[in-house]
């Protein structure tokens, strides 16, 4: 072979070694740009599991608020004054009708009275802002 021939396969050889050099780049950025950016599929059901998530949050906090009686009743007519658990499912309850008060024994079948107070019972009934600065005293 003479050298204006293998000269001539040099030069077309780095030629080809060019264009798949930069065909491969080409090809690694469009393969990067894919794998970095979420599908929407994927973006919706990140938002959906969000959206699933506070729903249950909300769910789950109005449920312990009605199961530990944290909503305060502001009925004039019918106050509950003090709760105190018995069992299991029985309980010892105050209730203001009015200005007479009734101690009475709550279960899971009936509801009996056990005294009509011949002189109210006077409960504080402390404020948030009370309570949590009692508890910054304690501290």
């Amino acid at each position: 072979m003479s050298i204006p021939v293998i000269l001539s396969l040099v030069s077309a050889t780095q030629v080809d070694v060019a264009a798949v050099v930069n065909e491969g780049t080409a090809a690694t950025v469009a393969a990067t740009t894919k794998v970095s950016e979420p599908s929407q599929l994927a973006s919706a059901a990140s938002m959906l599991g969000g959206l699933i998530l506070v729903l249950l949050l909300i769910f789950t906090l109005a449920y312990l608020l009605r199961r530990f009686n944290l909503v305060p009743t502001h009925n004039n007519v019918l106050k509950t004054l003090a709760v105190t658990s018995l069992g299991q499912k029985e309980r010892l309850v105050l209730v203001q009708v009015g200005e007479q008060q009734y101690l009475l024994g709550v279960s899971a079948q009936q509801v009996n009275l056990i005294d009509k107070l011949a002189e109210p019972i006077q409960i504080e009934s402390a404020s948030f802002a009370d309570k949590l600065r009692q508890a910054k005293l304690k501290q």
